[in-house]
């Protein structure tokens, strides 16, 4: 009984901020948002929906259940997830992940998966496309969605610099502000590609837009002062990629980052810096000669209320 008394008590919770979001959503018109993480204890799921698909990430942990009650639970689960979303069970893809510190993973694929497709969501108008199977992430970051808006109202006639853009969502909603250049950079030519293909189904392709794979670290130190209006950074947590000459750990290193972007930064302009690293100490100290705003409230979409783990400042001259 008390089994079954938990299952409900997930149905239950699920039917709650399902019926509350999805209205949200269908008013803001967004197609891909999250509905469920880690509510309640006993059930340590993240569930997303993009459009017609949904994807579950089950939280790695010591469950203490034997290995047969445990598939009764995640059966039980899955069928809940798949009746109160109103999905077949086929369109559920589900992961099992740790957590992560920040987005150190993102540029892996899953072992064992390969090329089970991409398909796309319709964001504030504007086309994205998601694998759900094949990578650590989706494609896109559902936290950043009102930051993405932000920087989209900001970008008439602007020159937009995306640093650490993996699959370009800043890029995209910088063209359709109305951007005279941006400026795409990321480590991996797998994500480059994505961002150049997010890019080209929004309708944006010319001399305008701008792909540079590299070390953003070595990249920014050849870029001319005054080179651009806006940029946007979002680095990982850590990074030892093979690719990169120096390892990355923001903590230590967002001030000489920070110091970068704002040399080749106009006077005038602004730069949008944000991490997910729970631990981040912010040295204002080491940057009292900028003006910084906390902004993480500001741009914290409907879907994150309360659930929000990272930080985001604008940074100005």
């Amino acid at each position: 009984m008390v089994f079954e008394a938990k299952l409900e008590m997930f149905r239950n919770r699920l039917e709650k901020v399902n019926r509350h979001l999805g209205k949200l959503a269908r008013r803001k018109n967004v197609e891909a948002y999250r509905i469920y993480d880690h509510d309640l204890p006993e059930f340590p799921f993240c569930i997303e929906r993009y459009g017609s698909q949904i994807c579950l990430a089950e939280y790695k942990r010591r469950h203490g259940m034997e290995e047969s009650f445990y598939h009764s639970w995640l059966q039980g689960s899955l069928q809940i997830i798949s009746q109160v979303l109103q999905v077949p069970s086929e369109n559920i893809h589900r992961r099992v992940r740790q957590r992560k510190l920040g987005r150190q993973g993102q540029y892996q694929k899953l072992e064992g998966q390969e090329g089970l497709g991409f398909f796309s969501v319709v964001e504030n108008g504007l086309s994205f496309w998601i694998n759900l199977e094949d990578y650590l992430d989706t494609g896109l970051f559902l936290d950043h969605r009102d930051t993405r808006q932000l920087v989209r109202e900001q970008s008439m006639q602007k020159r937009v610099l995306n640093l650490f853009a993996y699959t370009g969502s800043f890029s995209v909603y910088a063209a359709a502000g109305g951007a005279s250049l941006v400026t795409t950079v990321d480590l991996s030519n797998t994500y480059l590609d994505w961002a150049k293909r997010n890019m080209q189904s929004n309708g944006f392709e010319g001399s305008a837009f701008q792909y540079e794979r590299a070390d953003v670290k070595q990249w920014l130190e050849l870029v001319p002062a005054d080179a651009y209006d806006i940029i946007v950074m979002d680095p990982p947590t850590f990074s030892n990629s093979k690719k990169m000459t120096e390892i990355l750990d923001i903590q230590q290193d967002h001030v000489n980052l920070i110091r970068a972007c704002m040399r080749v930064l106009s006077s005038t302009g602004v730069l949008y810096f944000s991490t997910n690293y729970t631990g981040f100490k912010l040295n204002r100290e080491a940057l009292s000669g900028f003006v910084m705003k906390d902004i993480t409230r500001a741009t914290t979409p409907f879907d994150f209320e309360g659930r929000l783990k990272r930080v985001c400042y604008t940074i100005q001259q």
